[in-house]
């Protein structure tokens, strides 16, 4: 899409339309968390619970969600089978510097997003692992926010600094403090609020204790700075396996993948339900949707 010259719109004109559809947004800092593994689960659990959903990547530098699709285009075309799909777009990073990209950026944004709001139930939009101005665009207008987050103190560190020997919190971190600037932007603009979901993700087997540590630390954080605890992903090779083909694990009894279902896989589809519940937008009924279809 062809960007219209920021210098024509000032930024705080450039507010998007009034929009019915619920926007979920996949958002961290850090590389390697998760959320385009995550973003197509939560699409695809949508999609087959008979949801309109529009999906947008707006780190299209990397492209990993533009990438998962063209990869699932592609092997129903090659198999001859139909997968649901979402409209998806893709908004890239301004050529500009300064002020006018960010113009630039915003405008592109809005045009895009209004038009995915419009028709669609759902909009899912899948973040950069990296601060960017479309990024904390991304973030202000979401209405439920999923931070997936490896199950480790490096990860942790953005969203607060914690006291080595007591794991005392001594306070927020750099993405917590991003997510508050744009909870407020949310509420000046129109009123509304962002439900913040952190979802340990990449869990390993053992009763460890660094993950008890954790977990005891994302617990005390929850109620400081504001989220929710959401079930994550267990470390299965399955959730990387998939994404040359642009499968999710919703997809594996379709008709004509012949993909044999085994135990991992049957608790890695449990751990998509328990996900698409904590997520609300009526997923207990889109979770009992997508079991009664045939693909649960």
């Amino acid at each position: 899409m062809v960007g219209i010259p920021g210098s024509l719109v000032h930024p705080e004109s450039a507010a998007p339309p009034r929009h019915r559809a619920r926007v979920i947004v996949l958002g961290n800092e850090k590389g390697g968390s998760g959320k385009s593994t995550a973003a197509m689960h939560l699409i695809v659990g949508l999609l087959r619970a008979g949801y309109a959903v529009g999906s947008l990547d707006v780190d299209a530098r990397q492209a990993t969600l533009t990438r998962y699709f063209e990869n699932r285009a592609a092997l129903a075309k090659s198999r001859g089978v139909r997968l649901p799909m979402p409209t998806h777009r893709a908004v890239r990073r301004s050529t500009l510097r300064g002020v006018a990209a960010d113009d630039d950026e915003r405008v592109r944004f809005v045009v895009v997003f209004g038009e995915l709001a419009a028709t669609n139930d759902v909009v899912v939009i899948d973040t950069p692992g990296s601060d960017s101005y479309l990024s904390r665009l991304a973030h202000s207008h979401a209405d439920t926010l999923v931070t997936p987050l490896n199950d480790s103190f490096v990860d942790l560190d953005l969203l607060a600094k914690v006291d080595a020997e007591t794991l005392r919190i001594a306070g927020p971190s750099l993405y917590s403090e991003m997510v508050w600037e744009q909870k407020k932007r949310r509420a000046m603009r129109d009123g509304e609020s962002i439900d913040w979901l952190v979802m340990r993700n990449r869990l390993g087997s053992l009763d460890a204790r660094n993950k008890r540590a954790v977990g005891e630390v994302l617990g005390r954080l929850a109620k400081r700075i504001g989220f929710r605890l959401a079930p994550g992903f267990c470390d299965r090779v399955i959730f990387r396996e998939m994404f040359l083909s642009g499968l999710t694990l919703l997809d594996l009894r379709e008709p004509g993948l012949g993909t044999p279902l085994n135990m991992s896989h049957l608790a890695a589809r449990q751990e998509v339900r328990e996900l698409l519940a904590a997520v609300g937008m009526h997923a207990d009924t889109a979770a009992a949707a997508v079991a009664a279809s045939g693909h649960g």
